[in-house]
């Protein structure tokens, strides 16, 4: 019971942290009545139930990079989105004006010296909990660090031995994960600048990587047909099947439950204590006519609202769908189209979950398979917002 106990003062604090938004109040109920319940589950908030559908008119865009936009963060404030290229720019933008705040260039294979920037397709991307550190990482092997708020390169990691796939912070720290074409996960400390172990086991590349408070990470491992859970301090891994595809995406809902997605199609809704998905929505994004023949709509983005039910997924499918998470994560419903035109490589909700980011580009994050040459490599945001409902007390801004 020691344990549950611990789990549940954990999630109950990461809970308390969230920024006043559609959720917080929810939040607070919730935990206050699992607490009278004794039950050790986390937070699970109704939320697709008060997300009016998005008005496709209301979606802005943002133009900056030239080749397909592969990545994206925004900052824990929701008051910035860094996102990032296969053109090497790495680009900070004002959610509110749309204005472009910082812009490091890309450059030539050999010159990150020189120019501070990456000089290859720049692949993922991970901002720490604090807003501090942005970390960047890309297909010559490199995690770079930068200040997030001069856009000034800090430091330089060394040691992958093939693209960088996948970051994250672990939620409260300054410990970065990464994931690698190489088939390792490496651990980080950025504070200081150190590398701290290597984690081995998947049979194929490291598509991508995600991380909350507890100290370890889950990653999707591509065509080795595997998600896995890493658990730093006891050195051990959980391998999950679902798939029938390459996993290509993956993050987490809350700290038991994942979602991820793969080029088969499939979406699938995970419990962290079973190897089996609890849900599984096939050919999520429907078929497409590849040269005659009739193939799924690949999954190349999955996001969750954290601590919530609404999740999103992207393809190339000329959508973005919402999804709702049924009683216990065990359906998956969908809920609606938003129409975004091209490679969906990246989603991201805001914490308050008022909007949705998606990354889009003419090709895949990880491929040139198919080019879609209508779509524009562009950042969307998508606003979300609540169904009218009995009005709550006024919340003085503190920012």
């Amino acid at each position: 019971m020691s344990a549950a106990e611990e789990e549940r003062a954990e999630e109950e604090e990461e809970e308390e942290t969230q920024p006043v938004d559609l959720i917080g109040n929810r939040l607070k109920e919730d935990v206050v009545s699992r607490g009278r319940r004794g039950q050790g589950s986390p937070a699970h908030i109704p939320l697709s139930l008060q997300v009016q559908p998005p008005d496709p008119a209301s979606i802005r865009v943002l133009r900056g990079h030239q080749l397909p936009v592969t990545c994206l963060v925004i900052s824990p404030d929701d008051r910035f989105i860094f996102s990032a290229s296969k053109d090497g720019s790495l680009i900070k933008w004002d959610v509110e004006s749309g204005k472009r705040l910082c812009v490091v260039p890309g450059g030539k294979k050999g010159t990150e010296e020189q120019h501070m920037g990456h000089a290859s397709h720049v692949l993922c991307m991970a901002i720490s909990s604090d807003g501090k550190y942005l970390a960047t990482g890309d297909r010559n092997k490199l995690i770079m660090i930068w200040d997030t708020v001069t856009c000034k390169r800090l430091h330089i990691f060394t040691g992958h031995r093939d693209a960088v796939s996948g970051l994250s912070f672990r939620k409260g720290t300054h410990q970065l994960y990464s994931a690698s074409h190489d088939r390792c996960v490496k651990v980080w400390n950025v504070a200081e600048n150190a590398y701290v172990e290597t984690l081995f086991g998947h049979q194929d590349v490291v598509t991508g990587l995600d991380s909350l408070s507890r100290e370890c990470c889950v990653t999707a491992g591509g065509r080795d047909g595997t998600v896995r859970l890493w658990k730093i301090p006891e050195e051990s891994q959980l391998v999950f099947y679902g798939h029938q595809g390459s996993i290509d995406c993956i993050q987490l809902i809350n700290e038991e439950h994942m979602v991820s997605g793969a080029d088969d199609g499939s979406v699938a809704l995970w419990g962290l204590t079973k190897k089996k998905p609890l849900a599984l929505a096939r050919q999520a994004h429907g078929m497409q006519d590849a040269q005659g023949l009739q193939q799924p709509y690949w999954i190349s983005a999955v996001a969750a609202l954290r601590n919530s039910d609404l999740l999103a997924t992207g393809s190339h499918s000329a959508s973005v769908k919402l999804w709702k998470c049924g009683e216990g994560f065990r359906k998956l419903e969908p809920l609606w189209d938003i129409p975004l035109v091209g490679f969906v490589n990246s989603l991201k909700f805001s914490a308050a979950g008022d909007f949705l980011v998606a990354g889009i580009g003419q090709e895949h994050r990880l491929g040139r398979w198919w080019r879609v040459k209508e779509a524009k490599n562009s950042i969307c945001i998508i606003p979300l917002k609540g169904r009218a409902a009995a009005p709550s007390p006024e919340v003085p801004d503190s920012s």
